[in-house]
């Protein structure tokens, strides 16, 4: 899907009017990545298709019932393909390209971390800001010290995930348990991955800026991008086209958070609670490769952008700030990224991977938990990565204009 730019003869500097449109013009640019050929981008096709016998093995193992494989460079998409079945119970559903999928984790960099860094951005916020001179009674057990950068990058020391009856009573209920934790390890001394954090992020992000993780990312992100089918609480229609994962209370989670702390803070958290689709997120991704901007949006500075995904020491590799860069967790990344490299998954059975020097998105979206909680995809997801980087180093050379 590709929208055409919109012009107005009218448009005169100082006119309300003509503002308005120029913001329409701007959105409806934003919207959209062309398709082409992988030649044009200086990709190897055949080389892609190596990436559908990967996919049919996944898909005969049982590592999920279908996916949505979406890549793209240089700003546009190569590859945008679906296999298999979004839904096998109660009956068979064919997996489609523009099927929405519950994010999970993917939600801790799109929307969280990205709305963290504009507030930092804004100057609402510090890198170096302790959580205890936001919520005062954080600091009891030892918890003074950690700052909102220990939180992104997972070294603040808290547990991955606290018990789930502390969420049992709502949110205001849940951020007292949450302020209440105990370490479980010295701050700055040991990479956790965490829930917790995230979780803390989005309590942050609503009490700097007044407004929910849900509102803050959708106001300030995905609909200046012109993402129109990423947030929380799809409605009707993006929940009829979401791919279900599991059941609960006797009815199949579909189109409804499938993490049971995010559903217990009303599907908006953030750790997870996104839902999103492989057009919307190579939005994102092309953004992100343009530092900030995508075509005449720009989101974030160039600056904030480098500082993000820069990498930051940890006790286990290295993290970026809400994004992962090589660590233990990095066994859906590319083998043949490059160091400059950051992506993240989640645990419904969804991938993301951006490498800058490559000038490379891959997205791999699936419902692996379906029907059943089973599935594995991150290493699947990651030879699906390596395939796409080979595929430019296969290349056949292009000549200099």
């Amino acid at each position: 899907m590709t929208l055409r730019s919109v012009f107005h003869p009218c448009f005169i500097r100082g006119s309300t009017c003509c503002l308005v449109l120029w913001a329409c013009a701007s959105a409806a640019k934003a919207a959209g990545l062309p398709q082409a050929d992988p030649a044009e981008v200086g990709m190897e096709a055949a080389q892609l298709a190596r990436i559908d016998a990967i996919v049919a093995e996944g898909i005969a193992e049982k590592k999920m019932p279908g996916c949505v494989v979406c890549i793209g460079r240089r700003g546009k998409i190569v590859l945008l393909k679906a296999y298999g079945n979004k839904q096998v119970r109660p009956t068979g559903v064919p997996m489609t390209t523009d099927t929405v999928f519950d994010l999970a984790s993917i939600t801790k960099p799109i929307a969280t971390a990205t709305s963290i860094m504009l507030l930092v951005e804004r100057g609402q916020l510090k890198l170096t800001d302790k959580v205890a001179a936001i919520f005062p009674e954080f600091a009891e057990n030892e918890k003074d010290g950690i700052t909102i950068q220990d939180l992104l990058i997972h070294q603040s020391g808290l547990l991955p995930d606290n018990a789930l009856a502390d969420y049992e009573d709502g949110p205001e209920t849940a951020l007292q348990k949450l302020c209440a934790l105990k370490l479980q390890a010295p701050t700055g001394t040991k990479f956790i991955y965490s829930d917790v954090n995230y979780i803390l992020l989005g309590e942050i992000i609503r009490k700097v800026s007044g407004e929910s993780v849900h509102v803050f990312s959708r106001d300030n992100i995905f609909q200046p991008l012109g993402m129109k089918e990423t947030g929380y609480l799809p409605d009707e229609p993006l929940r009829v086209r979401a791919a279900p994962t599991q059941e609960r209370d006797g009815h199949w989670m579909q189109g409804e958070v499938h993490d049971p702390r995010a559903f217990k803070l009303g599907g908006v958290a953030g750790h997870a609670g996104l839902f999103s689709t492989a057009e919307d997120m190579a939005i994102y991704a092309q953004m992100m490769l343009g530092r900030g901007r995508h075509h005449v949006t720009r989101v974030m500075s160039r600056d904030t952008v480098a500082l993000m995904t820069r990498g930051e020491k940890v006790s286990s590799g290295l993290r970026g700030l809400g994004w992962d860069k090589r660590t233990g967790f990095s066994i859906n990344r590319g083998e043949k990224f490059s160091p400059a490299a950051f992506g993240h998954g989640g645990f419904t059975g969804t991938v993301l991977w951006i490498d800058p020097e490559l000038e490379l998105f891959v997205i791999f979206l699936s419902n692996r938990v379906h029907p059943d909680g089973k599935g594995l995809v991150n290493p699947l997801a990651g030879k699906i990565g390596t395939v796409a980087a080979e595929a430019i180093l296969a290349a056949p050379a292009q000549p200099t204009p």
